[in-house]
């Protein structure tokens, strides 16, 4: 298992044929240091539309500018977030890795700057976001942003409204681009629950009706990530 020494506490732990490898960064950073807790999962079976998303364990205060990094360097279009920041107004589930408010912010050598924010019909908060090195002359990344809020922690939520709607968003990239980020707070719960949605809604569109197996789908993502769907 890759890079033991730097983990979250329990967090999903990463095989070596598919973690995702930070380059060493702008301020010279070494590989070793630039790990990040993150993974490949390929969702879709056929040739024509694969996606491959980044499972992610959420951002904290001392992760997040190479989470950022991450997203930089994969080129990743959109971020889909399945927390609040802050659950029961007591709780932290995630770092604020983008800000709330508009403007720009820094975190490390990355500038992040809220260009945009919109809320939808299905309290979805849709973000568009600029991300780029700070001393660099390279044009800013965009990145839409992509969060559910209401989907409760440990438990579904009330309708699928919602996540058909970010269904949508995502098909709307090519599957060529570069992969998805997806998290929650821990990167576990929610996070399969969304990447088996994906899996096998694109499984059934491409004809694969095996797809309707839901303990083999969860047996297949699983071997993508080790200690993730364990519910």
């Amino acid at each position: 298992m890759a890079n033991k020494s730097n983990p979250l506490q329990n967090p999903p732990k990463e095989f070596d044929d598919n973690r995702v490898i930070l380059k060493s960064s702008k301020d010279g950073r070494s590989l070793q240091s630039g790990y990040i807790n993150a993974s490949f999962v390929k969702v879709g079976s056929s040739k024509r539309v694969s996606f491959r998303v980044y499972c992610y364990s959420r951002t904290t205060s001392t992760n997040i500018s190479r989470f950022w990094e991450m997203v930089i360097q994969y080129h990743c279009p959109i971020i889909v977030m399945l927390t609040k920041l802050v659950d029961n107004y007591t709780m932290v589930k995630c770092g604020d890795y983008f800000q709330v408010q508009d403007g720009s912010n820094e975190f490390g050598k990355v500038v992040v700057s809220n260009k945009w924010t919109r809320t939808t019909d299905t309290s979805l908060v849709l973000r568009c976001l600029e991300v780029k090195y700070k001393e660099s002359d390279e044009p800013s990344h965009s990145v839409i942003h992509i969060q559910y809020p209401e989907w409760p922690d440990h438990e579904v939520p009330g309708d699928t409204i919602a996540v058909r709607e970010i269904l949508k968003m995502i098909y709307h990239v090519p599957p060529n681009l570069s992969p998805i980020v997806v998290h929650c707070s821990a990167g576990i719960v929610r996070t399969g629950a969304f990447c088996t949605i994906v899996n096998t809604v694109q499984r059934i569109l491409d004809g694969d009706m095996s797809a309707l197996d839901l303990v083999n789908t969860i047996s297949l993502l699983r071997s993508q990530l080790v200690n993730v769907f364990n519910w």
